[in-house]
C-alpha cells in the first residue's frame, strides 16, 4: 500500500511539472509571436515609438470631476496641477492617475529634447505625443520654446494655405518628397529635385500662394 501510494504521489507531482511546463512554454510562444512595433526609418531622429508612454488626449467630452473636487487621496495639487487638471478628468477617476499621464508627457519630451530638441518638436508635430500643449504649458513651461516650434511645423500630409517660409524635415531618409501647389492646381515648389545622400538635410521652401503642401515619408517639417 505505501509503495503504490508513493507511486501515485510521484506520478502526480511529474503530471503537475509538465503542465506548469506547458503553460510557461506557451507564454513564451506567444511572446515570441507578438507583433514588432514599427520604427521611423533608420536615419530619422524621431523618437521610436516603442519609447512611447501614456500621453493624455484631449479633454473629455462627458462629465468630469468639479474643480472642488480634484484632490488627491493624499496630500495635494501644486497650482498649476490643478490648472492642468481643470475639466481633464473624468467622474469616478482617480486626478493623480490624469496628473501622471501629463507628467509622462513631460519627461518623454525632456528626454528626447536632451539628445535631440528637433525630434522632440516633431514628435509633437507628428502627433506622436499627444496632449504636449496643455502638459507643457502648465507642467514643464520651460519647454516652450519648443512647443512654439512645434506649432509651426507641419506632418507628413496634404495642408491646406501653409504659412510661406523655408522649412525642414525632421528624417533623412531619401524617400522623403514633397509638393506645393497654388490654387489652380500648379505646381509652384517640389522636392528633392536629386536624391539626398545619406545624412542630408532635407529642406522645403513654401512659396508664397500656395495652397496645398504635401509631403510623404518626410515625418515632420520644422520651420527653418
Amino acid at each position: 500500500m505505501h509503495l503504490r501510494s508513493a507511486t501515485a504521489s510521484a506520478a502526480l507531482l511529474l503530471t503537475t511539472a509538465l503542465a506548469l511546463t506547458g503553460c510557461s512554454s506557451s507564454g513564451d510562444t506567444k511572446a515570441d509571436a507578438a507583433p514588432v512595433k514599427p520604427k521611423p526609418p533608420a536615419a530619422s531622429p524621431a523618437p521610436d515609438p516603442a519609447d512611447a508612454t501614456a500621453s493624455p488626449a484631449a479633454k473629455p467630452t462627458g462629465p468630469v470631476l468639479p474643480d472642488a473636487k480634484l484632490t488627491p487621496k493624499t496630500g495635494s495639487f501644486k497650482e498649476n496641477e490643478k490648472q492642468y487638471l481643470s475639466g481633464r478628468v473624468p467622474e469616478k477617476t482617480d486626478p493623480a492617475a490624469v496628473l501622471q499621464t501629463g507628467q509622462e508627457t513631460c519627461q518623454r519630451i525632456e528626454r528626447t529634447a536632451k539628445h535631440d530638441k528637433d525630434a522632440a518638436a516633431a514628435s509633437i508635430v507628428s502627433g506622436e505625443v499627444t496632449g504636449a500643449k496643455d502638459a507643457v504649458t502648465y507642467l514643464c513651461p520651460d519647454q516652450k520654446p519648443l512647443l512654439a516650434t512645434a506649432e509651426k511645423g507641419y506632418a507628413d500630409g496634404p495642408h491646406q494655405n501653409p504659412a510661406p517660409g523655408t522649412y525642414r524635415a525632421a528624417t533623412q531618409t531619401t524617400t522623403c518628397t514633397w509638393e506645393a501647389k497654388s490654387k489652380d492646381g500648379t505646381v509652384l515648389a517640389s522636392g528633392p529635385q536629386t536624391p539626398p545622400k545619406p545624412g542630408d538635410k532635407i529642406t522645403a521652401t513654401i512659396p508664397a500662394g500656395t495652397t496645398d503642401f504635401t509631403s510623404t515619408n518626410c515625418y515632420a517639417w520644422l520651420p527653418e
